[in-house]
């Protein structure tokens, strides 16, 4: 046979051109098209289940995720809780510290004290009571009962003494001492709300 020396022109370019084949040629393309679309076909099933398998381990981190936020906030909330109530105690305690601070002296608030630290060595009967020396010029400038002897079975004194700070005393017996200064006082409320 020989070759083709002219050439072909065509008007437009050629689309699903097929050589013919005939016989056994035929069944050979009808199986390899067969086999294609088996090929096809099992892919596409395989990657439909590729897939498959991909979502659902996507959907337990996904789920696995979840579990380990809500977690985290159920062991959170309590923290900030805890956290949140310190702050508001410590908040509360230095608005009352200043607060206490702040307010004015009187007669009245020397005598409250004096009275609360003498409730607590009820009993003994030689006490001494030192105050803040302008708190005790406070109380006998007003001729405050609490100076007087009253019934002459306890015998007790008021000393000046300027460690004490002023709104506070200290009471001492043969026992111990009751410190009642402010500071003290401040010191015990910030333990108990701390606790």
């Amino acid at each position: 046979m020989k070759p083709w020396l002219e050439t072909i022109t065509l008007p437009k370019p050629l689309r699903n051109v097929r050589l013919k084949r005939s016989g056994a040629d035929g069944e050979a393309d009808a199986r390899i098209d067969e086999d294609v679309r088996a090929s096809y076909e099992r892919g596409r099933r395989e990657a439909e289940q590729a897939m498959s398998q991909q979502l659902f381990q996507q959907r337990a981190e996904i789920h696995d995720l979840m579990c380990g936020v809500v977690n985290a906030l159920r062991q959170a909330v309590p923290q900030v809780v805890r956290e949140t109530e310190n702050a508001m105690i410590a908040l509360s305690l230095s608005v009352a510290q200043k607060l206490v601070g702040g307010m004015p002296i009187s007669t009245a608030m020397v005598e409250m004290v004096v009275r609360d630290a003498l409730a607590q060595v009820e009993g003994t009967a030689h006490f001494t009571v030192r105050l803040h020396p302008a708190d005790l010029e406070l109380l006998q400038k007003c001729d405050s009962p609490l100076l007087l002897d009253g019934d002459g079975a306890k015998e007790f004194r008021f000393l000046s003494s300027p460690e004490v700070t002023r709104g506070g005393c200290l009471v001492q017996t043969q026992f111990g001492t009751v410190d009642a200064t402010r500071e003290i006082k401040f010191d015990l409320l910030q333990r108990t709300l701390t606790a």
